[in-house]
């Protein structure tokens, strides 16, 4: 791991074509005219595992990554028995992304966000002196607070003040971290907002979201761990979605594993879920509309409330864009599906039940629809599905550790002012404090 090189790859636009270099944190091509994703083309089109020992990092050939980073984990993937036995699935796959010592799973936030954070800030050069920016409802704060704290790296959170029971730790946060709030009944999207207002620094630069391909393919290691331990690409991919960034990525690994050869052909369909009354992307996709449809954001907010997944809660997701969620349901034949509170609640009993794992709410409204898809025959018998457990295993870690609170520094109200934020974020990193 010490010999580590950079991995090979390009960069291309998917609306054009347009191949090009990486300058470093490139997040969009500069010459497209529209609103398109871009896409990491490796150099290696074999995929080599390069073993349990290192940890994500197994999956490096195809991740755009200079660096590795300690304290990472794997997704892992093993054939469901007592929950595929009680659906009637003779190939029911889980891949778990959380903590459970008995399968080997061992992120210790409980969340495949993990999965995000370690791609992305291994694509940060050591050099970087700005300070990342990560706007989150929750689960990727936590992911990305603990490999900024353990590695170092100067990070600034913001996350709406609602959402700050996700803020848990198994060890104190390093100082490097700074946590911002916007007030309660504030929503994701307000905190996009608040870091948007705090990226008119020039000591602050953008993680990018779904438009860093770091965060797509630090995500797709969900379907590699699958392919890799199936042995195929699976039939049906069963994932919640807030903003649908994990099922864009599993689409594009889908497309790189085709290209390996290793693995089969298939285009998996993508089965993507969203917690009612919040369905935007349903909605939407209900319609056959690329674009999103109107949402009135006091509307947008209640329905935030009610939800209990939270981190579902995206109301300007990279649906539409080229290359987004649109565009991958299309291509491989996918659906938006629903679930309600009730639903989830319990599906999550059913799957600790039977799986002997707690699972995050999100991981919940998954299963959830996939029980729902196979009572109406959507699913054969004999299909291969893969069921993505994005979050699990927090109610263990937390009864097996002392956990600790990131507090945040300063709550800002809604209506902020521009001038505030930035005045107020970089006294927090003033000269020597984030370190």
């Amino acid at each position: 791991m010490k010999n580590f090189e950079a991995t090979a790859y390009t960069l291309k636009c998917v609306a054009t074509g347009h191949e090009f270099e990486d300058a470093g944190w490139t997040l969009e091509d500069k010459e497209c005219q529209e609103p398109s994703l871009i896409r990491a083309i490796y150099a290696k089109k074999k995929l080599e595992l390069k073993g349990a020992d290192y940890g994500l990092y197994t999956f490096c050939d195809w991740l755009p990554i200079k660096r590795m980073l300690k304290g990472s984990a794997a997704p892992v993937t093993y054939k469901s028995e007592a929950l595929a036995k009680h659906l009637g699935l003779k190939n029911l796959y889980i891949t778990l992304n959380g903590y459970s010592p008995k399968h080997g799973a061992k992120m210790t936030t409980g969340s495949f966000k993990e999965t995000e954070a370690y791609s992305v800030c291994g694509r940060m050069g050591e050099d970087e002196k700005r300070i990342l920016v990560v706007a989150s409802a929750g689960n990727t704060a936590r992911a990305f607070a603990k490999v900024c704290s353990e590695n170092n790296i100067p990070l600034l959170l913001a996350v709406p003040a609602d959402n700050l029971s996700a803020m848990w730790f198994e060890k104190p946060i390093n100082p490097c971290v700074k946590l911002i709030c916007c007030e309660k009944g504030g929503d994701y999207f307000d905190a996009i907002h608040l870091s948007d207002l705090a990226l008119k620094s020039p000591m602050f630069y953008a993680e990018g979201g779904a438009k860093n391909v770091a965060r797509r393919d630090g995500m797709a290691t969900t379907v590699l761990s699958a392919v890799t331990t199936i042995g195929r690409i699976p039939d049906y991919y069963f994932q919640a979605v807030g903003s649908g960034t994990g099922a864009i990525a599993a689409w594009e690994a889908n497309m790189r594993l085709i290209e390996d050869g290793s693995y089969g052909n298939n285009v998996m369909k993508l089965m993507v879920s969203q917690n009612a009354p919040f369905v935007p992307m349903f909605d939407a996709w209900r319609v056959d509309s690329r674009a999103m449809l109107p949402y009135d954001a006091d509307k947008a907010r209640r329905d935030v409330e009610i939800i209990d997944a939270k981190v579902l809660s995206n109301r300007k997701p990279p649906y539409g864009i080229k290359g987004g969620l649109y565009d991958a349901l299309k291509a491989t034949n996918g659906e938006v599906l629903v679930a309600t509170n009730a639903q989830a609640r319990k599906a999550a009993k059913l799957f600790e039940q039977l799986e002997g794992i707690d699972i995050h709410p999100a991981a919940a409204v998954a299963t959830a629809t996939l029980i729902k898809a196979v009572q109406d025959g959507k699913i054969d018998s004999e299909a291969t599905v893969m069921l993505n457990i994005t979050g699990a295993g927090e109610a263990r870690f937390k009864s097996e550790h002392e956990v600790y609170a990131l507090e945040p520094s300063k709550v800002f109200p809604l209506d902020v002012e521009a001038e505030e934020v930035i005045a107020a974020v970089e006294d927090l990193f003033a000269a020597g404090e984030n370190k």
